[in-house]
């Protein structure tokens, strides 16, 4: 007698056109087998795998031997897992934001604002209430992370946090959590890397803005790779842009640094050969992180050596 899950066919199921039918549903011919077991199955029992189809009592129990393989598992076009709530990263973000925004806000009525010099981006400058050098230069690094979420401004935080909102979910949904967030905190240290090389010692940045054009540049890279149509996002941007370099006080080399880094690291996500995918991902974060390091040390020597 054959044992359930056995590669062998009852003679009762093969269809009027002398293919086997379906192992669940032996009244439907078909000439697609599982990868693991042999069995027949049809449309309705094919569960997608890394190679083939599956059945899917293979699927639910790994082809008798335990657990499912991960393989089987539901991926985003980057690798990501699929998950209940794809918002989930974008939220925490925008909460972040927002705390820090409310907490500098407190910080201005209750103690002068000083919690603003202590984590805005600036390459060197003298601090008169500790008569001492503070900034990147001086050892404060933090500040290139700080900076990304700090907000003066309602009308700057109300901006990036719509845009983020706007943005963030469908890219959180595509790329999946780790590699979304990656995307986000390299694009802001994008901007501020670029900030503090090409800006005036003593100028201080802040702001999401350049975390938000990586998310922008990674939503061209998105669509580009899914053959979407571009040309609303190329609007957007080229709207962005305008505003970048044409509206005053705005700090070109945040958005331009950010952009440009969330492209890059989108297209090593999305563009990785699926046999390869996590070396190539996480090589592509590593390279573009170093580089950031390497052009805030230089910046550093210039001001400091």
């Amino acid at each position: 007698m054959d044992q359930p899950g056995s590669p062998q066919e009852p003679q009762h199921a093969h269809g009027h056109d002398g293919l086997p039918g379906c192992y669940r549903h032996p009244d439907r011919p078909t000439g697609v087998r599982c990868t693991r077991c042999d069995r027949p199955i049809c449309p309705e029992c094919m569960v997608s795998a890394s190679v083939g189809f599956q059945c899917p009592d293979c699927v639910r129990t790994g082809g008798g031997s335990g657990p499912a393989p991960r393989a089987s598992a539901p991926r985003t076009i980057a690798g990501g897992t699929l998950t209940a709530d794809p918002r989930l990263v974008t939220k925490i973000l925008l909460g972040l934001n927002v705390a820090v925004f409310v907490a500098v806000l407190l910080n201005e009525q209750l103690s002068g604002g000083w919690l603003v010099e202590r984590l805005d981006m600036i390459g060197l400058a003298l601090d008169p209430s500790r008569y001492q050098l503070v900034g990147v230069a001086h050892g404060e690094w933090y500040r290139l992370l700080t900076a990304v979420f700090l907000h003066q401004q309602f009308a700057h935080i109300g901006f990036n946090m719509l845009s983020l909102w706007w943005l963030g979910p469908q890219l959180e949904a595509a790329l999946g959590r780790t590699r979304y967030l990656a995307v986000y905190l390299l694009a802001g240290l994008g901007g501020s890397a670029l900030s503090y090389l090409l800006t005036a010692q003593n100028q201080p940045s802040l702001g999401a803005s350049g975390a938000i054009f990586g998310l922008l540049g990674a939503t061209a890279v998105l669509m580009r790779r899914l053959r979407y149509d571009m040309r609303p996002v190329l609007i957007l941007l080229g709207i962005n842009l305008a505003f970048t370099f044409l509206w005053p006080n705005i700090a070109w080399q945040a958005h331009v640094g950010g952009l440009v880094v969330g492209a890059v690291v989108t297209f090593g996500m999305v563009h990785a050969p699926r046999d390869r995918r996590k070396p190539v991902q996480v090589g592509t974060c590593a390279v573009m992180l170093l580089a950031l390091v390497a052009v805030v040390w230089v910046r550093t020597l210039q001001l400091v050596g």
